[in-house]
């Protein structure tokens, strides 16, 4: 290939023409610049301005500036480090840089390096270690500035309610110079935020009698607070104001009035304020989302999911967690899997909120296998997590699941509270686990800052006495460092029952009565000893004293939940349109049943009644019914029946061989737990 020799002429004039297309040029450079960096197109905007021969210091800022917003921190400091001028505001850039892609060390050491600060360098090295947690070094150097304007004070004050050090911002509020609408609006929200609503109110009250006129943001966090205090007269007065003065339509005071009407339970006034205009925004649809579900209108709630898929607006991860809360309420696990779906397609179904209330979900939807798969999916678990999977498995009866969990909580540091134990002990106590019950009992204030509570204590007597360890049962609730409450002795009571212990049972009922004369529990479950002894005239006396007091015991109910619909079924209902077909296959199930040697066992049938009466009794009762029409309505499935007592020890025995005659996997949840039914056997192993 020849050698081309370029004269140096042509050379010299490409140059000069080089340096005019830039001079020319430049105003279209950085607008073309600017709309890259605008748009976060970061690397057509470093092309472009790596092709100019000597960019200018507003250049160069804003390059650095565009770098750091994106997160590329390194590329930020080696532009920076090859400038040979940089004035005050490319330094406090910088530093503002690695502020905001948490390098806080080389922010400090900028910061450090920096000869001319200024009251911007001291706010953001302040916000940055406030946001890192280290209130001591903030602290420090705030008390090191020379002069301090309205935004330093300010930082400090929305540092310390980020750091849950409220008491020190409202002292640090009270010692302002000067405070502006920003300041107030701080407390005013950061006291909401911990739960002092009633103060955040009087604060603004306060900031009116200094005539500080409210913005926007101020109203909304105002709102809230009325939300939180269940202030509705305030609120109204509150919300006739915002009219007057145009911040109505402002998205975060109307998500605010939305969440205020709902929170007070006017769920109609919520609707008319989202229905004032046609809303684009996610976080107004997701409170009248929230707003529904908060009381109790939870296919109000699918609706307006629905119709927010349906004009294209995406969910976040708030609208999720209400909707999925939403669909456990209904307990309905069709509806919550289809929204699971788009939470996939969104990328969400990994967040931590998202992912714990599908553990929660499918939980307590009786799917604890899909509920194990949503938790691990969680990259990053929080305490929430942990404990939803393990109050989740102790519902299920998989104790030595929760105990395994726990280990990999321990060895992953996260944090644990009361509820953890809780769920460990109710887990213990649903799989019959006595001595590893006792132990994490004794770990509880041994091992932890964790204080035993009554709930604890209730779920440690549980444990002893499904074990017959009624004495010891009895001792633990005498030594008691406090006062047991009803539930304690309700527990002991209902360990009475399971071994038939009527001298503890009559001791127990009657500090049940001590506490609250009307309760129907402990009514029905002494008359149920009393019962299963054959004694009918002390069943008599208490359930006559029940009618006197005007306490009803409550019917049995049992439901299944197909395509958001519950069919509900008492004992022997005959209200169902599929009656006729449900008797039917009871009447084949009750003649399986004799083949597979099930004999009734009459004890349950609590009435003082011939035998086989009460065996018609007995065949007749919610759940059988409830499991008869899931049988003729799917096919192959696990069947879910939920009840609102629990399932009695007839049924249970029925329900082990019904599962096996129909080779189908049967999951019954009573008021207690969940029951895995499969081939003959029980998830409980009878201990229930």
């Amino acid at each position: 290939m020849p050698n081309y020799v370029v004269p140096r002429c042509y050379i010299s004039r490409s140059l000069i023409g080089l340096a005019r297309f830039f001079r020319v040029a430049s105003p279209t450079c950085y607008s073309i610049l600017s709309e890259h960096l605008k748009n976060r197109r970061i690397d057509e905007a470093k092309e472009l301005f790596e092709r100019i021969p000597s960019p200018n210091i507003y250049l160069c800022t804003k390059m650095i500036a565009g770098y750091a917003e994106n997160l590329r921190l390194n590329e930020a400091l080696q532009l920076f480090d090859k400038m040979p001028v940089k004035d005050t505001v490319m330094w406090n850039l910088m530093i503002k840089g690695c502020v905001d892609c948490r390098n806080m060390d080389m922010g400090l050491k900028l910061f450090e390096e920096m000869t001319q600060k200024n009251v911007i360098s001291y706010t953001t090295m302040i916000s940055g270690f406030l946001k890192s947690g280290k209130v001591k070094e903030a602290e420090s150097l705030f008390s090191e500035m020379p002069q301090r304007d309205v935004a330093a004070w300010n930082a400090m004050i929305y540092g310390y309610f980020e750091n849950g050090r409220v008491e020190e911002a409202v002292k640090l509020f009270e010692l302002m110079p000067y405070r502006n609408v920003i300041s107030w609006t701080s407390v005013i929200s950061g006291l909401d935020q911990y739960g002092r609503s009633d103060e955040a109110l009087l604060i603004f009250k306060k900031m009116l009698d200094f005539f500080i006129e409210p913005t926007s943001s101020t109203f909304a966090s105002v709102i809230t607070a009325c939300a939180n205090a269940r202030d509705l007269g305030l609120g109204s007065e509150i919300h006739a104001c915002v009219v007057k003065l145009g911040y109505l339509y402002d998205t975060y005071v109307t998500a605010s009035l939305i969440t205020l009407y709902a929170n007070c339970m006017h769920m109609d006034d919520s609707s008319k304020v989202f229905s004032e205009r046609l809303h684009i925004n996610i976080v107004v649809w997701t409170s009248l989302l929230t707003g529904y579900g908060l009381n109790y209108k939870h296919k109000e709630a699918l609706k307006v999911f629905g119709d927010m898929i349906r004009i294209g607006l995406l969910p976040n991860q708030s609208s999720f967690t209400s909707v999925l809360n939403s669909s456990c309420e209904m307990e309905s696990i069709d509806l919550g899997k289809e929204i699971h779906g788009v939470a996939v397609k969104l990328g969400l179904n990994t967040d931590a909120f998202v992912g714990n209330s599908l553990v929660v979900l499918y939980s307590k939807c009786g799917n604890i296998n899909d509920g194990l798969i949503a938790f691990k999916e969680i990259p990053e678990k929080n305490i929430v997590s942990w404990n939803s999977i393990i109050v989740g498995c102790a519902q299920h009866g998989f104790g030595n699941w929760a105990l395994t969990l726990f280990a990999q909580m321990i060895r992953s540091r996260a944090d644990m509270d009361d509820i953890t134990f809780t769920g460990l002990l109710a887990a213990c106590s649903h799989s019959g686990m006595l001595e590893k019950g006792r132990r994490l009992f004794q770990y509880i204030p041994q091992s932890s800052s964790i204080e035993v509570t009554l709930e604890h204590y209730s779920c440690m007597v549980d444990i002893l006495c499904r074990s017959g360890k009624l004495n010891e049962a009895e001792d633990l609730v005498k030594r008691m460092h406090m006062r047991p409450n009803l539930s304690i002795w309700l527990a002991l009571l209902s360990g009475c029952k399971k071994h038939l212990n009527l001298e503890l049972a009559e001791r127990a009922a009657e500090n049940v009565f001590h506490l609250d004369p009307n309760c129907s529990a402990a009514y029905v479950l002494l008359s149920n000893i009393y019962a299963f002894s054959g004694r009918w005239n002390d069943v008599a006396r208490v359930r006559g004293n029940m009618r006197r007091r005007g306490n009803t015991k409550q019917p049995g109910c049992s439901w299944v939940n197909q395509k958001g619909i519950q069919h509900t079924f008492l004992s022997g209902d005959t209200s169902h349109p599929l009656s006729d077909r449900i008797y039917e296959k009871l009447e084949w199930l009750t003649e399986k049943l004799k083949e597979y040697g099930y004999v009734p066992d009459q004890r349950y049938a609590l009435h003082d009644v011939e035998d086989e009466q009460k065996e018609v009794l007995l065949s007749y009762h919610s759940e059988r019914l409830a499991i008869c029409f899931a049988l003729i309505t799917t096919h192959g499935s696990a069947i879910t029946v939920m009840k609102n007592l629990r399932v009695c020890g007839d049924c249970h025995s029925a329900i082990k061989l019904i599962a096996k005659i129909v080779d189908r996997e049967i999951i019954v949840r009573d008021s207690s737990r969940f029951h895995h039914f499969r081939d003959g056997f029980c998830s409980c192993s009878d201990y229930w």
